[in-house]
């Protein structure tokens, strides 16, 4: 599918189910807010970077109204979505205003960054932050070590980063399926718009152990039967031989001080 159609589709809600900081914003801040308590980090007074926020704002502005000293609004397009901003009027006019139409953050609470975060351009663009985070993000990524490695440097000395990542097949009646195909034929036939890198939870510990001192996975979700029904097909470079391990389908990451 072309990638304007995508988007097109995404946007609208039609066919492509978006994520949770889409379909859902406020119960995705709760979630950070929740989840990061309960590490003993609290978001009040920090600056916080949303990683991959889709064009809506809502997320931003719950953070800010839950105490966010600034949020740093981050994806690779810009892709503002008008009509979903407009309805975070005027419950959230503090941070936000209309400027010809169109609903624009404020700049002394929200800063958008849109481009490649590995760009230096782009890096030099935000002060270090304090909390990083992102919902379904990770498994789309192209690069994960250089973005990893990206955002690590946007990360303070004491920062930590909050990531919800879904291993699955987005196909989701088969989590496993997107695993028993070749690179060639994945990449060239069957890898959606959206991009599956395919990581397992063994590329992720590896990718986040390089680049944060501490690093802390959580199973969210793991599939032991779906698993056994397909592992015969599965290519043998997405198993480790720990059932458990391979079997990981949802998974939240805690990485802390940046190396």
């Amino acid at each position: 599918m072309p990638e304007g159609l995508a988007r097109f589709l995404l946007k609208r809600r039609w066919i492509i189910k978006p994520g949770l900081e889409s379909t859902d914003p406020f119960a995705a801040s709760a979630r950070y807010e929740e989840t990061l308590s309960e590490k003993g980090v609290f978001i009040e007074r920090k600056r916080v970077l949303v990683f991959g926020y889709g064009g809506r704002f809502a997320v931003g502005v719950d953070l800010l109204k839950r105490g966010a000293a600034h949020v740093v609004l981050c994806d690779h397009f810009v892709l503002l979505d008008t009509e979903r901003n407009h309805e975070l009027l005027p419950a959230y006019e503090r941070y936000l205003k209309v400027e010809q139409d169109e609903v624009q953050p404020r700049g002394e609470f929200i800063t958008l960054l849109h481009g490649d975060i590995r760009d230096e351009s782009i890096q030099k663009q935000i002060s270090q932050v304090d909390i990083v985070l992102s919902t379904s993000v990770f498994e789309h990524l192209d690069d994960v070590p250089g973005i990893t490695r990206a955002l690590s440097k946007l990360t303070a000395p004491e920062g930590i980063h909050l990531h919800f990542v879904d291993l699955r097949d987005h196909y989701f009646k088969y989590p496993f399926e997107m695993l028993k195909y070749s690179d060639n034929v994945w990449k060239n036939f069957l890898n959606p718009t959206s991009n599956l890198n395919r990581y397992r939870l063994n590329d992720y510990q590896r990718e986040f152990d390089a680049n944060f001192k501490k690093v802390e996975f959580i199973v969210i979700e793991r599939l032991v039967e779906e698993f056994r029904k397909a592992q015969d097909r599965i290519r043998a470079e997405f198993k480790t031989g720990d059932e458990n391990a391979d079997a990981v389908t949802l998974i939240s990451v805690v990485a802390r001080e940046p190396k």
